[in-house]
């Protein structure tokens, strides 16, 4: 048993950063984040899900850095973000517009992923000016806007009310998850996995997802059961990829589907087959990769507009 927040070896321990930094958010919530890679790279943002941290991303920064300046943060509350009294999706767009002004130079732009909550993160930011001054193009990975616990397959039984509401009891938990265990792990890769997940990827999430403190994790299970992004999805207009796992419980393909018909520019729709909500971990080549092409099509053309 252990109580680490994360592995410390292998592909999926976190990297040290070049620079750490504190970014304060518009109530005064102050967010870690770390900066990997050259300060004159092109730049990636990455937002991490619910329960998770910076070491969630330790894939696609090892991958990313060599080329690209990677800005990550813990959102409120999780990883080395000290725990905040607002919980809601105007915190989560606050958070974002506040690491990017404290890491990006005026007018820069970059690209922006999100995990799960950091999608939704996104989503929530897409009217602010911040985020057009500094986003040239997104990635949603593993996410939806709305009906996240209607929809949530956690539960084998048929949809209705009564799965909506045992699942939402059940992902609004207070009890605490405690150390991991075999038990714990096998619960964890049933409800957030791929039945094909390899040992060490489930290790690495596990670690993460109990390190989350149980009053954070429980606060925004509430925020997350009441979601309503849609129409702030109409309002993400740079160019948008998205990625989903066809075994996902947590947030079934369908909201990835339905995000790709209702973005107004997306570029992009990848269905991971037999991979589950984890993509980042479970499929750590495919999210870098359309990382990458998000860099590459965008990021740059976007620098060489500006060049007189």
């Amino acid at each position: 048993m252990s109580r680490l927040t994360h592995v410390t070896s292998g592909p999926y321990s976190p990297p040290a950063a070049r620079r750490e930094l504190v970014a304060d958010s518009a109530d005064g919530a102050r967010l870690h984040v770390e900066v990997h890679g050259d300060e004159g790279a092109p730049a990636v943002v990455l937002a991490h899900g619910w329960t998770c941290s910076t070491a969630f991303w330790a894939a696609q920064v090892r991958a990313l850095a060599a080329t690209h300046r990677v800005i990550a943060y813990d959102q409120r509350g999780h990883g080395r973000s000290p725990a905040a009294r607002v919980h809601s999706t105007t915190a989560l767009a606050d958070d974002l517009v506040a690491v990017l002004g404290a890491t990006l130079a005026p007018g820069e732009r970059a690209v922006v992923a999100g995990h799960s909550m950091g999608g939704m993160t996104i989503m929530a930011a897409a009217g602010r000016p911040e985020f057009a001054e500094h986003a040239a193009a997104a990635l949603l990975c593993s996410t939806g806007s709305s009906r996240l616990v209607g929809e949530a397959r956690v539960l084998p039984v048929r949809a209705g009310r009564a799965r909506t509401r045992v699942t939402g009891a059940v992902l609004g938990s207070r009890a605490p998850l405690g150390p991991v265990t075999p038990v714990a792990r096998k619960i964890l890769k049933y409800a957030t996995m791929g039945p094909g997940s390899a040992p060490d990827k489930v290790e690495a999430c596990a670690r993460i997802v109990h390190a989350c403190p149980t009053g954070v994790r429980h606060a925004w299970s509430k925020v997350l059961a009441g979601l309503d992004l849609d129409a702030e999805v109409a309002r993400l207009t740079v160019p948008t990829a998205v990625i989903g796992g066809t075994a996902d419980r947590l947030t079934p393909i369908v909201h990835a589907r339905e995000l790709a018909a209702a973005l107004p520019n997306c570029v992009g729709l990848t269905e991971l087959t037999g991979m589950g909500h984890m993509t980042p971990v479970e499929a750590p080549e495919a999210v870098t990769r359309a990382v990458r092409e998000l860099t590459e099509l965008y990021l740059h053309t976007t620098e060489k507009e500006k060049t007189p």
